[in-house]
């Protein structure tokens, strides 16, 4: 029985550039990711602080709570991490809500 034959000419440019175009492409690295960090200050109450947590960073009341006194007591704290857009998106939340409250609480996007 005769083996096929590799095809002679531009068949066999085809046949190769058929052959790379199967190849699996490399796994992207996965993305940076980012923390979202809350500023201590002193005249935001501590109760809209756990419900900003609550409803921005869909945290449960305990470690909304949590949080919230690590904030107050060490000055910042890590609401959550995620990618630098969806970061971004939670921190411009943040703001918004507490400027339409009258408050004046900050949040900031670290690297982890």
């Amino acid at each position: 029985m005769a083996e096929p034959k590799e095809p002679k000419g531009p068949s066999r440019d085809r046949e190769r550039q058929r052959r790379a175009g199967t190849q699996v492409a490399e796994r992207q690295a996965t993305p940076p990711r980012y923390k979202v960090v809350l500023y201590n200050d002193d005249y935001t109450p501590m109760e809209f602080v756990v419900m900003l947590l609550e409803s921005i960073f869909g945290l449960g009341a305990a470690e909304a709570t949590q949080i919230m006194l690590h904030i107050h007591r060490k000055g910042s704290g890590v609401a959550g991490v995620y990618v630098l857009e969806v970061a971004e998106t939670k921190v411009a939340m943040v703001h918004r809500a507490a400027e339409g409250a009258g408050y004046p609480l900050r949040a900031g996007v670290e690297e982890e």
